[in-house]
């Protein structure tokens, strides 16, 4: 059979988009056999590398706007039997916006690292995993077979374990990128299972081949007419499958408790993958398959998406670790990128997504600069008044904060305002929108005690260690906070512009987004703010945000912390809900106790089944075998061979005997025959005797 033709490219952005993975992916390699000692070179390719692919993406970018239909260009790879397994890569408005937003934003990370990461002596190494990051995710982007971006997929999340636990020396950074490796794998035991099953129903994984693809409308309306056994159709059941591996890769309810330990590696690491790489890849997944699809799954991507973005906020409410309470903040804002998906498609969910990559880069990019600015200090409660030391840093983190809690006016406020608007409007049920409301306050609440904590008040000194401090008293004193070098803060200042201001490409008045996505007319129009109920959802948005900023006034900074021991504002008030959610609602140890308590049964009853039945059968045949064996040597040994030779022995015997009367003596002959003469004389007169 002959290969799969691919349609010919007619622009060379096109035909060159494979270099926009390749260009990090080569440095990766290069770095990967440089000696330690070249930090330059490898920080240089690294972020050469991801120049290239930035000054390609925008180039793609642009092309996408001017030529807003998806192009593809498809290859065989192999083949197997009479068919071909082809790959491919596509470019259309979702795929040029992420690529951008992946390139711009590692970029500035990249380059952070230079600082923070400049007396690590695996500096060369770290480059070498970071461009590794990023190439993978970037293939993830432009894949246009699910079976390349599940290869790219699964870069990524062998990337993350490395850089998770970079430190491996440290038992909990270990523990930790094991801990995501596993999990993440559940999820996408979900994902491999949906990718073969949907290979099964269609015979390809391209999602777009002229008409032939697995995401094209015949063969989505084929899989819709097909049914289960549970009665529930085969494109619903694929898609829930798939929605496994982004619920594993985005951190989603039950799948999220790696996502807090991923925290454990360097703070650009925790930068790039809560912003732009990895927990972004669940949700470009899901967007990349929306045609698949159908009403009964959007309603549990919305569900499980409005759920965890309220049970991720509960629990940043209590948490004292400064990455670690922008982990869970990670967590709940990836939930509203799924309720965006679900209740208002690709457009709503990924624009909260590319929003959310800008500000909660600057938060922890902000928060490693505050981290190196206080001697690697992480603890909340040994800060303090760090406003005065650090005054760019202070400024940046606190627009990503009013970004995230959605202020008026900042880029977070749209995107999720957007959220919130198509959750209100959806017919289904309005549960989702209350969680979403509910999730807001959280927000808004837990961001402002974090920053009375760190920025605000006097300076503290840890008089004994906190109860979840890391480190001993002697250690906790922060004695010369400073502001973190330039190479650190211009990349805070870059993205503290886009987390004020990119929002208003896709306000209600002037839609650019998302009319770029879904390819429609766009008109500014300050009457689309006049929709019904629009100005009043937008209201109640606003007082939610204030209302949770005015909370967290009233508890943090109406009085000034002034000591690192001081109990916790809310925790004195409702200490038993506090220290449940300081320990972050037990499911840590309800998964202990359950899901690796059983694993751990099962591994030994494996091991008894292995040992003593598996093992004992074959054992025992063993023995048998062995027995029958010396059986039959004995055998062998004393009746056959025993035999055989008292044979020969009596044979021998006989012939020796036989030789010796065959001398050639005539004497011995005669004495013989004489003998012979006597014997047969005596038989003669014995018998006629008788």
């Amino acid at each position: 059979m002959n290969p799969i033709a691919s349609p010919v490219a007619t622009s060379w952005i096109l035909r060159y988009l494979w270099l926009i993975p390749a260009l990090p992916i080569f440095a990766a390699g290069v770095s990967a056999l440089l000696p330690k000692a070249k930090r330059r070179l490898s920080a240089t390719l690294a972020i050469g590398s991801m120049s290239g692919s930035l000054v390609l993406s925008l180039a793609a970018l642009v092309h996408a706007i001017a030529e807003p239909a998806r192009q593809i260009v498809n290859f065989p790879w192999m083949q197997f039997g009479a068919q071909w397994v082809s790959l491919g890569w596509l470019l259309d408005p979702l795929a040029a916006v992420m690529l951008v937003m992946v390139t711009f934003v590692g970029l500035l990370i990249f380059i952070y690292s230079l600082g923070y990461m400049a007396h690590d002596d695996n500096f060369t190494r770290f480059f070498c995993f970071l461009s590794l990051f990023a190439g993978a995710m970037l293939g993830v982007v432009i894949a246009n077979s699910l079976l390349l971006l599940f290869m790219c997929w699964e870069v990524v999340g062998l990337t993350s374990y490395l850089l998770i636990g970079f430190w491996f020396q440290r038992p909990a950074a270990a523990a930790a990128a094991v801990k995501a490796f596993i999990v993440t794998r559940v999820g996408d035991l979900g994902l491999l299972l949906g990718m073969v099953w949907l290979y099964a129903q269609t015979g390809t994984l391209l999602f777009y081949n002229n008409g032939a693809g697995c995401l094209e409308s015949s063969a989505v309306a084929a899989m819709g007419a097909h049914f289960t056994a549970a009665g529930m159709a085969v494109s619903t059941a694929i898609g829930l499958l798939i929605f496994c591996g982004a619920v594993g890769k985005s951190g989603q309810v039950p799948l999220h408790v790696w996502l807090p330990d991923a925290m454990e590696g360097p703070t650009p690491v925790s930068a790039l993958i809560h912003a732009a790489t990895m927990v972004a890849a669940g949700v470009y997944l899901m967007a990349r398959v929306y045609p698949l699809l159908d009403h009964t799954t959007l309603a549990v991507i919305a569900w499980v998406g409005a759920i965890t973005a309220v049970f991720a906020a509960c629990i940043a409410v209590a948490q004292n670790d400064i990455k670690r309470i922008l982990a869970y903040s990670t967590v709940s804002q990836l939930g509203y990128m799924m309720l965006g998906l679900g209740v208002g498609g690709v457009a709503v969910g990924i624009f909260h997504l590319i929003t959310h990559a800008f500000f909660k880069s600057l938060l922890f990019l902000g928060a490693g600069s505050v981290i190196h600015g206080c001697t690697e200090e992480q603890d909340i409660r040994n800060m303090g008044g760090l406003r005065r030391f650090m005054p760019i840093t202070f400024v940046t983190y606190a627009a990503a904060m009013l970004a995230l809690c959605g202020f008026p006016l900042f880029a977070g406020f749209w995107s999720k305002d957007a959220i919130l608007e198509h959750a209100h409007a959806w017919g289904l049920s309005l549960g989702p929108y209350y969680l979403g409301a509910i999730g807001a306050l959280l927000t808004a609440f837990y961001m402002t005690r974090q920053m009375y904590y760190v920025f605000f008040g006097p300076q503290r000194v840890a008089e004994a260690a906190p109860i979840e401090s890391p480190r001993p008293p002697e250690q906790c004193i922060i004695l010369h906070p400073h502001e973190s070098p330039s190479v650190m803060t211009i990349p805070l200042i870059i993205l503290a512009v886009f987390a004020v201001f990119l929002g208003f490409v896709g306000t209600p008045a002037w839609p650019w987004f998302q009319s770029f996505l879904s390819a429609t007319p766009l008109a500014f129009s300050m009457h689309a703010f006049m929709e019904p109920g629009l100005i009043a959802l937008m209201l109640y948005s606003s007082l939610l945000v204030f209302a949770g900023l005015l909370l967290g006034w009233w508890f943090y900074g109406r009085k000034a912390i002034t000591r690192a021991t001081d109990p916790d504002a809310l925790g004195r008030r409702i200490p038993a809900v506090f220290g449940a959610l300081a320990h972050r609602l037990y499911v840590d140890e309800f998964y202990k106790y359950t899901v690796i308590a059983l694993a751990r049964f099962a591994s030994a009853f494996s091991a008894f089944l292995d040992r003593f039945i598996f093992g004992g059968v074959v054992n025992l045949v063993s023995w048998i075998v062995t027995g029958l064996g010396w059986f039959d040597s004995g055998v062998d040994r004393f009746v056959v061979n025993g035999g055989f030779d008292l044979g020969c022995r009596e044979v021998n015997f006989g012939g020796r005997l036989i030789a010796s009367l065959q001398n050639g003596r005539v004497q011995t002959y005669l004495r013989v025959i004489a003998g012979a003469l006597v014997i047969f004389a005596a038989l003669l007169l014995w018998g006629r005797r008788g």
